[in-house]
């Protein structure tokens, strides 16, 4: 699937200042995750059974 077919949304972990913007888009396979700021750049993608560990990881070295 293609950056263009995937339906992406602003995350609620993002910023309200406008400065740390990430979306995200779901799939049956995975969770897709890019920089609203730069839609141009690469994308990842989280496994499923991924997802939740990786949010927990990234809270926890964050601070959020």
């Amino acid at each position: 699937m293609s950056t263009t077919e995937l339906a992406w949304f602003k995350s609620s972990y993002s910023g309200t200042q406008g400065d740390s913007c990430v979306e995200v888009a779901v799939t049956q396979q995975a969770i897709h995750v890019r920089d609203s700021k730069d839609v141009t750049r690469p994308h990842f993608a989280v496994g499923r059974e991924g997802w939740s560990p990786f949010v927990e990881f990234v809270s926890s070295v964050s601070g959020v």
